[in-house]
C-alpha cells in the first residue's frame, strides 16, 4: 500500500512520514487520549440513543410495554449527556489544542536558531513563517483531533454494524459490501492529492513570500515607483495557485460525487428494504426507525473514514515541508568556552567560498587581531569583509586553514560554543520592535537602569533622556520611531551591555554624522580591555585603530 501511497515527487517515503507523525503523536499523548476517550463515549451514547429511541417509538405503539414518559427521559438524559461530551470536546480543541500548536511551533523554531547558517538561505522568510503557521497547524490538528475522531469512527462503525446485523444480517452485509470498492479507490486518490496538494501549498508559500518581501520594501518599491510592478507581480503568482487549486477541486469533485453516490445508493436500498418488511408486518415500527438509525450511524462513519484520505494527504504535504526544515545540521551544542579577557582571534591560511564551485571570497588569508588590539578591516564592496567576521562567529567554516581565539596560552578553534567570547554589531538598522529597554535588555536580561543609561552616555544616546517615555519609547518594526542614528547608537548601546572580550562592528557608525561618530570612538577605545574589530569604509575609524587589514 505505501507504493500506491507514495508521491513520486517527494523523497520521503510514507514510512519515513509515518515515523515522524508517530514522534509528533508521543509528544501530544495527554491531548490524544483525552480526545480518544471522549469520542468512545459519544459512540456509547450515540448507539444508547438509538435503542432508547426504538423502546420510546415501541411502547407508543403498543409493541412494548413500559412508560413513555420514562423513556421519553432515558432519552433527554442521553441528549444531556452527548451536550456535555461536545462541550469537552471544544474545549480540549481550543485551549489543549492551541497549546499544542504552540508548543510544536516553538520547537520548530528553536531547531531552526540552532541549525548551521548555510550564508545563503534556502527557503524565503515568507515561506518559513507559512510553514511554521500553516503545517504546523495541520499536523496538529491531525495528530490531536482527526487520529482520536477515527477511532470513535471505527467504533461506531463497528457498534452499529453489529447492532443492525443481530437485527438484519443481510441488511448489514448489504450496507457494508460498498466498502472494498472505496477502500481500493481511496488508495488512487491520496497518491493523486498529494501531488495536487503539494503543489498548493508550495504556491502558497510564494504567495505569502511575495507578500512578506514587499511589505519589508515598501520604501524601496515607492522609490523606484515599481508599486504596479509588485503588485502585477503578485497577481500572476495569485493566478498559479488558483491554477493549481482548481485541478485539486476538480479532482476532489469527481471523487465525492463517487464516493456520496455510493453511500445514498446503499441507504436508499436499506430504506427500500425496511419498508418491504415492515409492510409484510415482519418488524414493527419502531425496528424501522432503528434500521435507518443504524444505517446512518454505519454510513456516516464510513463517510468520516473515506475523508481520512484527504486528512491524510493534506498532513504528509504538511509533514513533508516540516521535515525539510529540520535537515540543516544543528550547530554543536553544549556550555560556552569562555577565554580569558581581553582574547585574540587569530586567522591561518584560511580559504572560503560559499558554494564548492564559485571562485573563494578569502583566498590564503592570515591575520592576527592580537588581544587588546584595535584594528579596521578595509577593502571594496564584496572583497569578503563581512564574510569576515562570519568565520570568526563562527556562522560559517573555512574550507582551507582555521580560525583561532587564544589567550594566555589558550587556544580554541573557533566554533558556536566559542560566540560567548564575541560581541557582534551588524551594518543597518537591526532593531526588534518593542521598547528601547527591552531591546536593550537582549544584551543582558538583568541590567539595571542605572546600566541602561550609562551604556547610552557613552554611545552618545543621551536623546533618549528627551523622549517621552524614556526607555519605555516604543519601537515598531526596524526601531520605526527612530532616525537611523539613533537606532544605530542603540544597538550598539544593547551590544556594549553584553560585555565580551571581542567586539565587531561590522559598519556599525555608517549613519552617524562626523562629531558623533568621533565621540562615540573615543568613549568605547577609552580603555585597551577588548579587541575590537571594525569593518569600515570610514576614515575617521581608521585613524583610532592600531592596525590595519586590507581584503583584497
Amino acid at each position: 500500500m505505501s507504493n500506491k501511497l507514495h508521491n513520486p515527487e517527494s523523497k520521503y517515503t510514507v514510512g519515513i512520514l509515518l515515523g515522524w507523525l508517530w514522534t509528533v503523536l508521543r509528544g501530544n499523548r495527554r491531548q490524544v487520549v483525552l480526545n480518544a476517550s471522549l469520542g468512545l463515549m459519544g459512540v456509547a451514547c450515540s448507539l444508547l440513543m438509538v435503542w432508547a429511541m426504538q423502546r420510546a417509538i415501541d411502547i407508543a405503539a403498543g409493541n412494548r410495554s413500559g412508560s413513555l414518559y420514562w423513556g421519553v427521559a432515558l432519552m433527554g438524559g442521553i441528549i444531556v449527556c452527548e451536550f456535555a461530551l461536545n462541550i469537552s470536546k471544544v474545549w480540549l480543541k481550543n485551549i489543549l489544542g492551541v497549546k499544542a500548536q504552540n508548543r510544536m511551533q516553538r520547537q520548530m523554531l528553536d531547531r531552526l536558531l540552532r541549525a548551521e547558517w548555510r550564508g545563503k538561505d534556502r527557503y524565503h522568510s515568507g515561506d518559513i513563517i507559512n510553514r511554521l503557521e500553516q503545517d504546523v497547524q495541520t499536523v496538529v490538528t491531525f495528530i490531536t483531533e482527526t487520529l482520536p475522531t477515527t477511532l470513535s469512527t471505527l467504533a461506531l462503525f463497528v457498534g452499529a454494524f453489529f447492532y443492525l446485523m443481530q437485527m438484519d444480517f443481510w441488511l448489514a452485509f448489504v450496507t457494508v459490501a460498498i466498502l472494498p470498492l472505496f477502500i481500493l479507490v481511496s488508495r488512487i486518490y491520496v497518491a493523486q492529492m498529494r501531488k495536487y496538494t503539494r503543489r498548493v501549498r508550495n504556491s502558497d508559500s510564494q504567495v505569502q513570500s511575495l507578500l512578506t518581501e514587499t511589505v519589508q520594501n515598501r520604501m524601496l518599491i515607492k522609490t523606484l515607483e515599481a508599486g504596479d510592478r509588485m503588485v502585477d507581480r503578485l497577481g500572476d503568482t495569485q493566478t498559479e495557485l488558483r491554477q493549481h487549486v482548481r485541478q485539486r477541486t476538480k479532482f476532489s469533485i469527481a471523487s465525492n460525487l463517487f464516493v456520496n453516490g455510493g453511500f445514498s445508493l446503499g441507504y436508499l436500498v436499506a430504506f427500500l428494504w425496511g419498508a418491504v418488511r415492515m409492510s409484510a408486518n415482519t418488524i414493527t415500527f419502531g425496528q424501522m426507525t432503528a434500521f435507518l438509525q443504524l444505517v446512518f450511524r454505519i454510513q456516516g462513519p464510513a463517510r468520516d473514514l473515506t475523508r481520512l484520505a484527504p486528512a491524510f494527504v493534506g498532513v504528509f504535504t504538511a509533514a513533508e515541508r516540516l521535515m525539510e526544515l529540520e535537515e540543516a545540521p544543528q550547530e554543536q551544542q553544549g556550555e560556552g568556552v569562555l577565554m580569558p579577557s581581553p582574547c585574540g582571534v587569530r586567522l591561518e591560511d584560511v580559504t572560503y567560498a560559499y558554494e564548492k564551485n564559485d571562485e573563494p571570497v578569502l583566498s590564503h588569508l592570515s591575520f592576527d587581531f592580537r588581544p587588546g588590539t584595535c584594528t579596521a578591516v578595509l577593502g571594496e564592496t564584496g572583497a569578503g569583509k563581512t564574510t569576515l567576521i562570519r568565520l570568526i562567529l563562527a556562522l560559517v567554516y573555512p574550507q582551507q586553514g582555521r580560525v583561532e581565539v587564544y589567550a594566555d596560552g589558550r587556544t580554541e578553534t573557533v566554533s558556536p560554543l566559542c560566540r560567548c567570547n564575541f560581541v557582534y554589531v551588524p551594518q543597518g538598522n537591526t532593531l526588534l520592535s518593542g521598547t528601547i529597554r527591552e531591546n536593550l535588555l537582549m544584551g543582558r536580561p538583568d541590567a539595571t537602569d542605572d546600566e541602561l543609561w550609562r551604556v547610552l552616555h557613552t554611545v552618545c544616546g543621551d536623546f533618549v533622556t528627551t523622549l517621552p517615555q524614556g526607555l519605555d519609547t516604543v519601537c515598531t518594526e526596524s526601531g520605526g520611531g527612530l532616525s537611523e542614528g539613533q537606532a544605530q547608537r542603540i544597538a550598539i548601546a544593547r551590544a556594549l551591555l553584553r560585555d565580551r572580550s571581542v567586539v565587531l562592528f561590522d559598519e556599525a557608525t555608517s549613519a552617524l554624522d562626523p562629531d558623533t561618530e568621533r565621540q562615540l570612538l573615543e568613549n568605547i577605545l577609552s580603555d585597551r580591555q577588548k579587541t575590537i574589530i571594525f569593518i569600515t569604509h570610514r576614515p575617521a575609524v581608521v585613524d583610532y585603530c592600531d592596525q590595519v587589514l586590507r581584503v583584497e
